[in-house]
């Protein structure tokens, strides 16, 4: 069984009666079999090199854990945004295209709280402006397991895929957690406004965020901020180690 800590955090009246945030923790047990790790657009390139520097050293850590998930028998789904054209007719992206459509639960009506952070200036902190989309791929460095994983960025595929494999619980990793984590078609906000079950990896993360902008603190507190909104309004988060 897979075993692990769930971090959250609740508002609720401190010791002085105060209104006070406050880290709640829950422990729970699940099947591996019944779980799925999704990875959200760990890409081979990025247009801000600020965001290039922060991904590369984390490569080696995420492909670490999705290989010890995969040995315990998680499910694995990677989904690449805006390239997984590139994966077109290998059997893991197939599976996905193949898979039996079911309809999808519809979205609940959900307070949506301002970011911690001003990203309002794409949240790139070495000075490059101009977007463009820099990625093609996956980073290589990530191994695709073409028997068994599953490779989309379609939302109906990707429920489609957890609902045949009676996957009943999903852990998210994935990068810039401000944008891309949370709000892709497949990211935390949907999962959790269609009502299933999620948590997402906190320590194998970035945010792309500026120190320029508010609220004027470090990258890496930017970042552990993006989490707490998480934790507090979206879903509760783990630490990779839980996983393997």
């Amino acid at each position: 069984m897979l075993e692990l800590t769930l971090r959250s955090q609740v508002l609720s009246a401190d010791a002085g009666g105060h209104a006070a945030w406050q880290v709640k923790e829950q422990q729970i047990r699940l099947p591996p079999e019944k779980t799925c790790l999704l990875l959200c657009d760990l890409w081979d390139d990025h247009w801000c090199r600020g965001a290039v520097d922060r991904l590369l050293p984390l490569i080696p850590q995420f492909n670490r854990v999705i290989q010890a998930a995969r040995r315990r028998g998680i499910w694995i789904v990677h989904s690449p945004s805006e390239i997984s054209t590139f994966y077109d007719g290998t059997p893991a992206r197939e599976r996905m295209r193949a898979m039996p459509k079911v309809s999808l639960p519809p979205l609940q009506e959900w307070e949506i709280p301002a970011l911690p952070i001003d990203d309002s200036d794409d949240g790139c902190d070495t000075g490059e402006t101009q977007w463009r989309q820099a990625w093609s791929r996956q980073h290589p460095g990530i191994k695709i397991d073409m028997a068994r994983d599953g490779i989309s960025e379609d939302e109906g595929e990707i429920y489609s895929f957890v609902h045949h494999q009676g996957i009943e619980f999903i852990l998210f990793m994935g990068i810039h957690t401000n944008m891309c984590v949370l709000n892709r078609p497949f990211g935390i906000k949907r999962w959790v406004r269609r009502g299933f079950p999620i948590a997402f990896v906190r320590d194998l993360t970035d945010a792309m965020y500026n120190p320029a902008k508010p609220p004027y603190v470090s990258h890496a507190e930017g970042t552990r901020l993006v989490v707490e909104y998480i934790e507090k309004f979206w879903c509760p988060t783990i630490t990779s180690d839980q996983i393997g």
